[in-house]
C-alpha cells in the first residue's frame, strides 16, 4: 500500500505534466472534434476490486510517472457520468451549435458532442499514435462516431445516415500543424487529470491516497485538494495505472457532499495496438455527406457572421476581466453592459408570475456591496448585483458574498 504522501505544489512540479506533449495525449480523439463534454452509460463502471500492495511512491514521483508516459497505442471503453445538478441538456445543446440549425449536419461534432456535457455516457476510444483516433458514443439502438485518420477527420451518426467531413488543417485555420487534432475541452480521465494538475499551486494539497483497482489494472491514488476553504470543490482525485503512468480514472467530488460532479474512468482498457481497421472510414451508401466549409459558407449566406459580429459588439460594453482572490477561491468579477441586473421585485418591470419564477432560480443575497441574485450549480456559482455586477467562481454562495464586498 502507498503511503500518504504529499507534495507541496509551486506551478513547477505540476507544470511539466503539461509542459511536456506527450503520445499518450493524443489517446482519444475528443480533441479532434474541438469541442467535447463527456462520455459513457451503457456499460457498468466496474468497482474497485481490493487495494493492490504496490511499492511505495511519493506524490511527486507520482506526478513524474504520468508526465513521463508514453504510451501512444490503447483501445477501450469509458464511462463518464457528470452532474452539475442542471437538467440534462439532451438535443438541446445540439440546437445552439454552430451548424446545427438548419442546413447543418447532426453529425457534426458540434452539434453532437455538446449534447454530452451532462448524464451519464459510453463510448469506445482507440488510438495509434496522434495522427489516428476513433471516439464511438454508443446511444439506444445508434452510434456517433468521430475517426481521425491522417489528414481526414470524419463523423457518422448512424441515426439519421448523415456523415461529417473536414481536415485537419481547416480545422486548425487552415494550418495543418503536423496533423496534431486541434485539443478540445477535457473529458478523459487523462485530459481532466492534467487540467487539474496543470491548476494546482501552493494552495493546493497533493497527496498519494492509496491504492486501487480501475479497469482490472493496479494504480495509485492520487489525491488533489484546496487548502482554502470555501471552494465547491472538495477534492479530485486520479487513479494512475501502476505500469504505465497513464490516468484511468478522474473524480471530482463536491465540497458540500453527495455523488461526484465528474466522475470518468475506464472500465476497459488495453494498451496493444489496434486493428488498422479500427481508423477507416467510408461513407455509408446513401448517407448525406457534407463537408466543413459547406456548413461554414452556409452559414455566412444566412446572416449568421452577420449576427456574429453584431453579438460580438454589444459585448464591448463589458469593462474587462477582474479576478478576486487567488487559488481554488479566484472568483471573476464582470461589469454587464449598461448596469443592468436582474428587475427588482415590484418594479412593474417583469409581471409577477416571471418574478416568482426568477426568485425561484436563485437566493436573493445581500452585504456591503448591496443586493443580488446566486444562481448555484453544483460546481459553478454566480452572483447578479442589483447595480449589474457578475462575479463567477467555483466558491460558495457566501464566498462570492464575501468577494463582492471585498471588490466593493
Amino acid at each position: 500500500m502507498a503511503p500518504n504522501d504529499s507534495a507541496e505544489t509551486n506551478g513547477e512540479a505540476t507544470g511539466t505534466v503539461v509542459g511536456r506533449r506527450k503520445a499518450a495525449r493524443y489517446i482519444v480523439p475528443f480533441a479532434v472534434a474541438g469541442v467535447a463534454a463527456a462520455t459513457i452509460g451503457l456499460v457498468p463502471a466496474l468497482a474497485d476490486s481490493g487495494d493492490p500492495d504496490l511499492p511505495d511512491i511519493t506524490a511527486q514521483e507520482l506526478i513524474e510517472k504520468i508526465a513521463a508516459s508514453d504510451e501512444e497505442q490503447l483501445s477501450g471503453t469509458v464511462k463518464v457520468s457528470t452532474d452539475l445538478g442542471i437538467p440534462s441538456l439532451g438535443g438541446l445543446a445540439g440546437s445552439f451549435a454552430p451548424g446545427s440549425g438548419s442546413g447543418g449536419s447532426s453529425a457534426s461534432p458540434d452539434a453532437k458532442l455538446m449534447e454530452l456535457a451532462s448524464g451519464t455516457h459510453t463510448l469506445r476510444v482507440a488510438a495509434d499514435g496522434p495522427d489516428k483516433q476513433r471516439l464511438s458514443i454508443l446511444g439506444e439502438g445508434s452510434e456517433y462516431s468521430l475517426v481521425h485518420h491522417g489528414d481526414d477527420v470524419w463523423g457518422y451518426d448512424s441515426e439519421s445516415n448523415e456523415v461529417y467531413h473536414a481536415d485537419s488543417g481547416e480545422r486548425a485555420g487552415g494550418k495543418a500543424e503536423e496533423h496534431k487534432a486541434p485539443k478540445g475541452v477535457p473529458a478523459t480521465p487523462e485530459e481532466l487529470a492534467e487540467e487539474a494538475l496543470a491548476a494546482a499551486d501552493d494552495t493546493t494539497s497533493v497527496t498519494v491516497d492509496g491504492t486501487a483497482q480501475v479497469a482490472g489494472r493496479d494504480a495509485y491514488k492520487l489525491l488533489i485538494k484546496p487548502k482554502q476553504s470555501g471552494s465547491t470543490i472538495g477534492s479530485v482525485t486520479v487513479a494512475v495505472d501502476a505500469s504505465t503512468g497513464v490516468p484511468l480514472k478522474f473524480t471530482l467530488a463536491p465540497s458540500g457532499g453527495g455523488k461526484a460532479v465528474v466522475d470518468a474512468g475506464f472500465t476497459q482498457v488495453d494498451f496493444a495496438k489496434p486493428a488498422a481497421s479500427s481508423f477507416s472510414f467510408t461513407p455509408p451508401k446513401g448517407a448525406k455527406v457534407t463537408e466543413a466549409d459547406e456548413l461554414k459558407a452556409g452559414a455566412e449566406e444566412k446572416g449568421a457572421a452577420e449576427k456574429a459580429r453584431k453579438d460580438l459588439g454589444a459585448l464591448e460594453g463589458f469593462q474587462g476581466l477582474n479576478v478576486i482572490g487567488e487559488g481554488w477561491n479566484a472568483v471573476a468579477e464582470i461589469e454587464v453592459p449598461g448596469g443592468a441586473g436582474l428587475p427588482a421585485q415590484g418594479s412593474g418591470d417583469v409581471p409577477a408570475q416571471a418574478q416568482q419564477f426568477l426568485d425561484a432560480l436563485g437566493d436573493k443575497v445581500t452585504g456591503d456591496f448591496g443586493s443580488g441574485t446566486v444562481f448555484k450549480t453544483r460546481l459553478v456559482n454566480a452572483l447578479l448585483t442589483d447595480d449589474g455586477k457578475v462575479y463567477v467562481g467555483a466558491v460558495t454562495k457566501d464566498a462570492l458574498v464575501k468577494a463582492a464586498d471585498t471588490a466593493k
